[in-house]
């Protein structure tokens, strides 16, 4: 399995609860930030992929959580893509607290790849994308 990509992000307040612990839906905007910087480290930017008329569509979320988060933390978001298919994509993360690198979360997230004129319809994963996830899942 190739390396992780590894985004960096500090815990904002609104992210927490009451007590200063991050709020469990917080975590999937972790994730997502993540899959972003990931794409956008093989020369993807989320941006420019729609720009295209391709979306990636949020279709499975497993997400297990193992110890808590608090308002002020560094994250360590590392991940990886696990599967390409014809129109999706399944990514695999790990979230850590930077500074002592314990395990807060794991993760898996599938996309679809949608074509984002017409009818919101799946289509297959763009050549030049593939490609480019092909490499990295070669490395």
């Amino acid at each position: 399995m190739p390396l992780p990509h590894e985004h960096r992000l500090r815990v904002r307040y609104s992210e927490t609860d009451q007590m200063g612990v991050v709020h469990h839906s917080s975590y999937l905007v972790y994730l997502e930030e993540g899959r972003l910087a990931l794409m956008r480290a093989l020369g993807f930017p989320y941006e420019e992929v729609e720009r295209r008329g391709f979306g990636m569509a949020v279709r499975a979320v497993e997400l297990r959580y193992r110890a808590a988060a608090r308002y002020g933390d560094e994250l360590l978001v590392q991940t990886t893509i696990e599967r390409l298919r014809g129109a999706s994509i399944a990514y695999a993360y790990e979230v850590q607290r930077a500074s002592d690198h314990a395990l807060l979360a794991s993760a898996s997230v599938e996309v679809a790849c949608l074509a984002l004129r017409g009818e919101f319809r799946p289509v297959p994963v763009p050549d030049d994308i593939r490609q480019a996830i092909e490499g990295y899942l070669a490395s």
